[in-house]
């Protein structure tokens, strides 16, 4: 079992993960927002909770998504209006 890269717990039910319904709600801008903040929070409270190499992992995982994010887009820009 996965519990950084494909918890069991986020996609419960209906074999969606969580982070792709996200990411379908949302612009391109603001899901790189949201990755960047989950980097931002796992790398904060890494120290605290107990299990730390398991935040620096959850942090790693959404480094790389914003990674990938970012050189998508950098591949295939979007048309400015």
């Amino acid at each position: 079992m996965d519990q950084v890269n494909h918890p069991p717990h986020y996609n419960a039910g209906n074999g969606i993960e969580c982070l792709d319904a996200i990411e379908a709600s949302m612009s391109s801008i603001e899901f790189r927002g949201y990755l960047k903040g989950n980097v931002e929070k796992y790398l904060w409270r890494y120290t605290y909770k107990g299990h730390p190499l398991t935040d620096l992992e959850k942090a790693g995982f959404y480094l790389d998504r914003l990674i990938e994010a970012v050189k998508d887009e950098e591949r295939n820009p979007k048309p400015k209006n």
